[in-house]
């Protein structure tokens, strides 16, 4: 029991001592806030001071945390004055002891319960709070959170001055993510209550929403949201630099108390703000202020760009912090007018995507960046003068040293000269006749598919890299360009791995004052692309020629065994008492013998027989095609067939013939010269135009559908009584069709046509035709123009 006692009352003494110490660590840090709150200095700062006047009194640190709180007046008391545009609390006594009727533990006791009139109760608080802050943005979200109770924030937010006289959101929080963009970036306007605070270093208290809208911009989307505001400058020494605001949704002023309370959170601001060193603007401009004079002594265009970040944490842009003299922008600003100013207003071509991932990546390794050769059009003397140039950085410290860097003309000359032989295929190449040593370009390396490491080869060995053939030649171009100093100009060809190469080599002699050779020039030219289209186009040419010459073959062929098939009349013939006239033109574009045809004979019975027919196709398979059917039809007609079996059955000889893809249109028709009747039949043809009185029209075709197109097609046939006088036309498509345009376009044409010429005397078919057809004829032509003697006088 002995052992458990002393246990327990070692654990009591060390829970007494942990207690002691977390509550000396509160006082501590609150004392701590009160003193950066009255006096803007640093937490250290306010540690060592707490700890001097200790030592000082003989007292303990935490009497002395406990003296200076309750020796604080409370805000909004008469005890402090305004001095110019700042508010000067009284500063913090020396050791006294506490203020009468308020022991120590009763000031702790008022601060923990929040004494509504003791506003150093949430500075002390504010304070200790601020001891875990990092960042600006968590400055923001602190002091939301603590004066949310004491004066109604609802936001809070910090900007900070930008060399460029604008502002920079650097803290929020109680605003949204969109507005916070929207703002992050505030330019030197009149109107803004956050700049005019700070050039004022005043604070500015916007408690009239309709008054203060017509007055200043107003943060807001929209501005009602918020509708009481207070904008309150950060003092750091002389200087304000930053701005605080407060936003509120309720209206109403600030009361006495809650701007006394504000004005010394800004202060205790300032305190937190020194503890983090020197902004990096003002870190930034300090050393922009060092580097331009270095600048202002550099040649050249050269800049010190320092990155700008953006809401996310990745760069946005670059501020010129310093410049040489010959650094001009796309609107001619030059040298020190540049400072202050974003890259990519001054250079939009910066954002190129090579030359800013060049530069981020410069920022991130510390390796230097080089960007490829650009063109730069820039006036000297009045004149344009085109430039190249090429963008350089290199990192200093967290800055980038930016150069533009001029390409000489010497720089000019041989980097057109390398894209000459790029764009040429071709390479240099010269040989030291003294010496015997060569020197190649790289690209001709490339085109005689040679090792660099092997170094160029000796003029006199030189033919040994073409193949056998052509070693000779080139050997005896060498052997006379040496002995005679004869330039040449030699084709040669060299095998490259699995390919032959095709290369012309042209080379010349150069003397010295004794006309003694010293040095061969010359270059070598890859042709083998060029070669291989020559040679396609030879191969080409020929068989052009020979298919040429084949079809013209083939065409005399076809017109002689048409002719021979076809004999045409040379005059009107008369059958059955009619008189036929017949026509055949062929087509005049192409070289191939169409297969149209016609049969114009008188049958046994004295009958007339008429057939217009048209073979799909052209060439020797298309007279032979038509010299079947023409001869089958007027078999199976003269031996009793009907038109329109005759049709069935050669519907049938196309599908089984050797050409099974044969097809052809065809009109039959028989004239009975007892009845004057005209019986016909068709397969797929246009129609016959008949002449009557002076008017025309087409016959009313018949069911009839397209030989070799189905295997049992059905036709009919057609009846038409002659008149006297009566004229009646067979015809091809030929005569009808156009490429571009339809067939009833057509029929049209050939209507009016006939309609204006009625002549009946012989060969009045010509004009006819030469009325319906215009220009070039695509398709041959074939007409049996039939006539019905007029009744005698």
């Amino acid at each position: 029991m002995a052992a458990l006692a002393k246990v327990v009352a070692r654990q009591r003494a060390e829970m007494d001592r942990l207690r002691d110490q977390a509550a000396t660590s509160a006082v501590l840090e609150r004392a701590k806030g009160a003193i950066m709150a009255l006096t803007g200095c640093t937490p250290d700062a306010a540690g060592e001071s707490l700890l001097q006047r200790a030592k000082a009194g003989h007292r303990t640190l935490l009497e002395e945390c406990w003296i200076t709180l309750g020796s604080l007046p409370p805000l909004g008391t008469t005890t402090e004055s305004r001095v110019g545009d700042e508010v000067l609390l009284p500063a913090i006594p020396g050791p006294v002891g506490p203020r009468p009727g308020r022991a120590p533990d009763a000031g702790h006791a008022g601060a923990d319960a929040g004494d509504p009139d003791d506003g150093f109760t949430v500075l002390s608080r504010l304070g200790k709070a601020l001891a875990h802050v990092a960042t600006a943005q968590d400055l923001a979200a602190c002091l939301l959170e603590e004066l949310t109770a004491d004066v109604d924030a609802d936001a809070v937010l910090l900007f900070r001055t930008l060399p460029s006289g604008g502002l920079e959101l650097i803290g929020h929080a109680g605003i949204d993510a969109t507005l916070s963009t929207q703002w992050a970036r505030v330019p030197p306007l009149s109107g803004v209550a956050a700049l005019d605070a700070l050039r004022a270093r005043e604070p500015r208290w916007l408690e009239d929403l309709a008054t203060d809208r017509e007055r200043h911009l107003l943060i807001g989307d929209p501005p009602e949201r918020w509708l009481s505001r207070a904008w309150l400058p950060v003092p750091a020494g002389d200087k304000a630099e930053v701005c605080l605001g407060i936003l509120r949704t309720r209206s109403g002023p600030f009361s006495p108390r809650a701007r006394h309370l504000l004005r010394a959170v800004a202060r205790l601001c300032a305190g937190w703000l020194r503890s983090l060193g020197t902004p990096p603007e003002r870190s930034a401009a300090a050393s922009a202020a060092t580097a331009q004079p270095v600048f202002d002594s550099l040649p050249g265009s050269a800049m010190l760009l320092t990155p700008l970040l953006g809401p996310s944490g990745e760069i946005e842009d670059y501020r010129i912090d310093a410049a040489t003299e010959e650094a001009v922008d796309v609107v001619g600003r030059t040298g020190r007018q540049l400072l202050g100013r974003r890259i990519l207003e001054c250079f939009p071509s910066m954002a190129d995507e090579a030359v800013w991932q060049g530069c981020l990546r410069t920022l991130a390794t510390g390796e230097p960046f080089a960007g490829e050769p650009f063109a730069h059009q820039e006036v000297v003397d009045g004149a344009a003068e085109l430039s190249t140039y090429a963008v350089h950085a290199a990192r200093l410290g967290g800055a980038l040293v930016l150069t533009w860097v001029r390409h000489e003309s010497s720089d000019r000359q041989e980097q057109r000269l390398a894209d000459v032989q790029r764009l040429g295929n071709l390479g240099w190449a010269n040989w030291n006749l003294v010496t015997g040593e060569g020197s190649w370009s790289s690209q001709t390396f490339l085109v005689m598919n040679r090792d660099p490491a092997l170094g160029p080869v000796r003029l006199a060995d030189l033919p040994r890299l073409a193949l056998p053939e052509d070693a000779p030649v080139l050997a005896n171009a060498v052997r006379e360009l040496l002995c005679s100093g004869l330039q040449f100009d030699v084709p040669f060809r060299i095998r490259a791995g699995d390919e032959v190469r095709h290369l012309r080599m042209v080379a010349e002699v150069v003397t010295d004052t004794e006309d003694e050779p010293v040095e061969v020039h010359g270059f070598v030219q890859d042709l083998t692309a060029q070669r291989s289209a020559e040679l396609a186009l030879v191969e080409s040419e020929q068989a052009i020629v020979t298919q040429h010459g084949v079809l013209h073959a083939e065409r005399t062929l076809a017109a002689r065994l048409q002719h021979a098939l076809l004999p045409l009349p040379t005059r009107p013939v008369r059958l059955a008492g009619l008189r036929v006239e017949v026509v055949y033109l062929p087509a005049q574009s192409g070289i191939h013998v169409g297969g149209d045809w016609f049969s114009a004979i008188e049958l046994p019975d004295g009958d007339a027989l008429f057939v217009v027919g048209d073979v799909a196709g052209h060439g020797i398979d298309a007279v032979a095609t038509m010299a079947q059917l023409r001869f089958t039809a007027k078999g199976m007609v003269i031996t009793g067939s009907s038109l329109t079996g005759a049709l069935a059955r050669l519907n049938t000889l196309l599908l089984h013939s050797r050409d099974s893809h044969a097809t052809a249109t065809m009109v039959l028709a028989r004239y009975d010269p007892r009845e004057r009747c005209l019986v016909w039949a068709q397969a797929g043809h246009p129609p016959p135009l008949l002449l009557r009185g002076g008017e025309v029209r087409y016959l009313k075709r018949p069911l009839g559908m397209l030989l070799g197109a189905c295997s049992a097609p059905d036709f009919q046939e057609a009846r038409c009584v002659l008149e006297p006088g009566d004229r009646v036309l067979l015809y091809t498509d030929g005569l009808v069709e156009r490429p571009s345009e339809g067939i009833d376009r057509g029929l049209d044409r050939l209507a009016a046509a006939v309609a204006a010429h009625p002549a009946d005397e012989p060969g009045s078919l010509a004009p006819l035709l030469a009325s319906v057809l215009e220009g070039e004829r695509r398709d041959d032509v074939c007409v049996v123009d039939i006539r019905v003697p007029p009744e005698p006088a």
